[in-house]
């Protein structure tokens, strides 16, 4: 395998999202990019940003790049640096306004069927991360300290947004990792991304919804509760067909997964995410951003947030489900100003919110780099994994294309060309047999798509013990159906 970019990048210091663009050299659009930065508010005050080295293999460049950026930018007053203490962004150049905002205000997964696998020896279902990675002990002494702190009003009647302190802690970190534009009064903390979906449809979204030619059944079952239909986007190498969106009459809003389209895994093409934004504005129309597994990728530099595009025009809808666990039940959404009542409204006062405490250990885990170490070190974790199981199917079933690798907790092997969903079914009992749960890719494709049927095993390879992963690859090797000629 080759060396990945998520090895290239060091595990000191935090994230921080970029786009590098625009004319002059590597230095000088580094320079006019953290510049921006800073003087948008989106790199606040204080902000300790990460190691010249580790920044520098984030982003691809010479490590003498961003070193010298860093010097120049220290030198003209935007950033401090003191020995042992790190770089941070200097005190005095947060803007007036909104953070981040150049925009004026304006008014769990669960496939369809799952192959019975009674009592299942290994577990291989998408989207669900390795339960034993908690990382308990830093968890127990934010909790700590975060309690320690609280004033006395985080226990009494609360705020429908979620406690200050996290979305506070939100807008800066997603702004940082993400590109997110925000500040916290445009975020609304909830229990995860089908909450928030409940939350946003129909009261705030009425009308039929644009979703992607394959995804989540889940979804669609939600939605169609909800009594709104779905309209199938095509899907293909470059991500969802969103010039599509003007042909549709009557949608009010897309549902997309532009970062790492689930479960095919490709990210949304540029053109087609300026498309999709184009659409939007020029139609008064949402999209809805479901960034369900952003922080983890492996050969590829980010993909920042389609929000940072557009905050009036893009809902951005994350959790922690796949980053720390499901069961902290804690998500959020980024909003329109225009929408922020609505769905407060839609919320109710005091009905299914979010427990205080663990809002309260949250931020704690953001503001003081926890949740950044603990991401880097399951990267890292799951990068091994995801190679171990590209490993195995290399060795044992040449024959099978795996995809959809460069991010995310699961993998795609795509059976070959001119195989029949008969074929899929057959694989997937022969996985049964092997005490094995994961599901079939013909599960998600949305039953009015025009895309082409596509056949496979959609594999999660971050549940299993550490001690279990061997053997859980070796059943899964097992199953596998063998070549046509053999």
């Amino acid at each position: 395998m080759p060396e990945s970019w998520v090895n290239l990048a060091e595990s000191l210091g935090a994230d921080l999202h970029l786009e590098l663009t625009g004319p002059g050299s590597r230095r000088a659009v580094l320079i006019r990019a953290l510049r921006d930065a800073v003087r948008s508010g989106r790199l606040a005050p204080g902000t300790r940003l990460p190691p010249y080295r580790s920044l520098a293999a984030d982003l691809g460049i010479a490590r003498n790049t961003v070193a010298d950026a860093y010097a120049e930018l220290v030198a003209e007053g935007w950033l401090s640096a003191r020995q042992g203490s790190g770089t941070h962004v200097a005190r005095g150049h947060l803007p007036d306004g909104v953070r981040g905002s150049t925009e004026p205000p304006t008014p769990a997964r669960a496939p369809a069927h799952r192959v019975p696998a009674s009592r299942p020896t290994h577990n291989l279902l998408q989207g669900q991360p390795n339960a034993a990675s908690f990382p308990r002990t830093a968890w127990l002494a934010a909790a700590r300290r975060a309690l320690t702190a609280a004033p006395h009003d985080a226990f009494g009647p609360g705020d429908p947004r979620g406690r200050p302190e996290l979305r506070r802690a939100l807008a800066d970190y997603l702004a940082r990792t993400r590109g997110v534009r925000t500040d916290p009064e445009r975020i609304v903390v909830c229990s995860g991304f089908a909450h928030a979906l409940r939350l946003l449809l129909p009261a705030v979204l009425p009308g039929p919804l644009a979703v992607e030619g394959y995804g989540l059944p889940f979804h669609r079952r939600l939605l169609a509760t909800a009594g709104i239909p779905t309209h199938p986007l095509d899907l293909d190498e470059r991500g969802a067909d969103t010039e599509q969106l003007t042909h549709l009459d009557g949608i009010g809003a897309a549902l997309l997964t532009p970062a790492h389209q689930f479960p095919t895994g490709v990210p949304l093409h540029p053109d087609r995410r300026a498309a999709a934004v184009n659409w939007a504005r020029a139609t008064g129309s949402y999209l809805l951003e479901d960034d369900y597994d952003g922080e983890f990728r492996y050969d590829r530099k980010p993909v920042g947030a389609l929000q940072g595009l557009d905050p009036e025009r893009v809902l951005y809808l994350g959790s922690v489900s796949k980053s720390l666990s499901p069961a902290v039940r804690l998500g959020w959404m980024v909003l329109p100003a225009g929408l922020v009542d609505a769905v407060l409204e839609a919320k109710g006062e005091r009905e299914a919110w979010a427990g205080v405490t663990d809002q309260l250990t949250l931020a704690e885990f953001l503001t003081h780099g926890a949740y950044d170490r603990h991401i880097r070190r399951m990267r890292q974790r799951y990068r091994r994994r995801r190679d171990q199981l590209i490993d195995a199917v290399t060795t044992h079933a040449p024959h099978l294309t795996v995809t959809g690798i460069s991010a995310g907790l699961h993998a795609v092997l795509q059976l070959p060309d001119g195989t029949a969903a008969s074929d899929e079914h057959t694989a997937l009992r022969a996985a049964r047999w092997q005490g094995l749960a994961l599901d079939g890719l013909s599960d998600y494709r949305h039953p009015a798509t025009t895309t082409p049927p596509r056949h496979g095993l959609v594999v999660g390879y971050a549940t299993p013990t550490d001690s279990a992963y061997s053997g859980a690859l070796e059943a899964l090797c097992r199953a596998l159906p063998p070549h046509a000629s053999a």
